[in-house]
């Protein structure tokens, strides 16, 4: 296609003249159309560049969107074990330590304590310090309570392996043979006072029997008395050890002797009234590091639920003692 030629009409001469055009003005054709272009791939490169992504970038985008989804997975992950964990601390604290009637872990035990110490140091110049941080913070946590809950399994495996010679040891029978339970006379707390016919803190129950009705130790022990006492009379008392101790009173005769081991079961002495005593009956008491407990609820080798209820409810009854 042949090159379109431009004319002009020259009025000096009355022609038609071919416009020629001078080399300052190609020249700046040719710049403005540089200039134009130059003008449009800037903007087009700059729009490219904010809206569309690199390779690279793609790239770097799927792993980041990789890394989050890894990151919310070990964080369920961790939240699930520190509930597992948590239900360990509840079950330790709140059964099996109550069973052996241990000391329950406090919250500072279970706590991490790194006051003072800057763990996690090293990893503050990451990118993504915050999350590794905080990542490794909760995993420090769980490590810290795990290994609290593995020591104290350990504590509890040994008392497991006690446990037999603790449940052997632990008052868990009546004194005497009562079936029909018609032998419960009185019970535990304030009642009145057989001699002085006031209200007055009776530290145990009483069971009343003939004389020379046999008379039992209620768990395994080692007797500590065994005689003559004032206010008793003839008595026995038992150590079973892990803070237990019961005592017999008012014996017509005694059978056990000091510092002799006896056995849940085994006859110690007989029913009598000797003492501050109103008539033949076993005063019977169980004490915990020390101080008197109500005996009503160290009879579960003995009484069934229904039995139970029916036993607590004679000895709640506001009468009078046997002593």
């Amino acid at each position: 296609m042949a090159k379109k030629v431009k004319y002009f009409y020259n009025s000096s001469t009355l022609k038609y003249e071919k416009v020629e055009l001078s080399f300052s003005k190609k020249l700046l054709r040719v710049l403005g159309y540089l200039a134009t272009v130059s003008v449009f791939s800037v903007v087009t490169v700059t729009i490219a560049y904010n809206i569309l992504d690199s390779p690279k970038e793609k790239k770097l985008k799927r792993d980041i969107a990789q890394l989050g989804l890894q990151y919310d997975i070990l964080h369920k992950r961790m939240k699930q074990l520190d509930g597992v964990v948590t239900d360990l601390q509840e079950r330790d604290n709140n059964i099996y330590r109550v069973i052996f009637e241990s000391e329950p872990i406090t919250s500072d035990e279970w706590q991490t304590n790194f006051a003072g110490i800057n763990r996690y140091k090293a990893l503050e110049s990451s990118n993504y310090a915050s999350l590794i941080i905080e990542t490794t913070r909760k995993l420090d946590e769980l490590s810290k309570k795990m290994y609290v809950q593995s020591k104290s399994y350990d504590y509890l495996v040994k008392e497991v392996r006690n446990k037999d010679k603790m449940l052997a040891s632990v008052p868990a029978i009546q004194p005497v043979s009562n079936k029909d339970l018609t032998r419960m006379a009185s019970g535990y707390g304030y009642r009145i006072h057989p001699i002085y016919k006031t209200r007055k803190f009776h530290a145990g129950m009483d069971f009343t029997s003939p004389s020379g009705t046999p008379i039992y130790a209620t768990g395994d022990g080692v007797v500590t008395k065994a005689g003559a006492q004032r206010g008793y009379g003839n008595e026995v008392e038992i150590n079973h050890g892990y803070g237990y101790s019961t005592l017999y009173g008012h014996m017509s005769r005694v059978a056990a002797k000091i510092g002799r081991r006896v056995k849940r079961g085994e006859v110690i002495g007989y029913v009598g009234s000797t003492g501050a005593s109103t008539g033949p009956h076993c005063h019977y008491e169980v004490h915990k590091n020390g101080l008197p407990v109500n005996p009503i609820n160290f009879y579960f080798n003995d009484l069934s639920p229904a039995e139970y209820e029916k036993m607590l409810e004679l000895s709640s009854r506001n009468n009078q003692s046997f002593d």
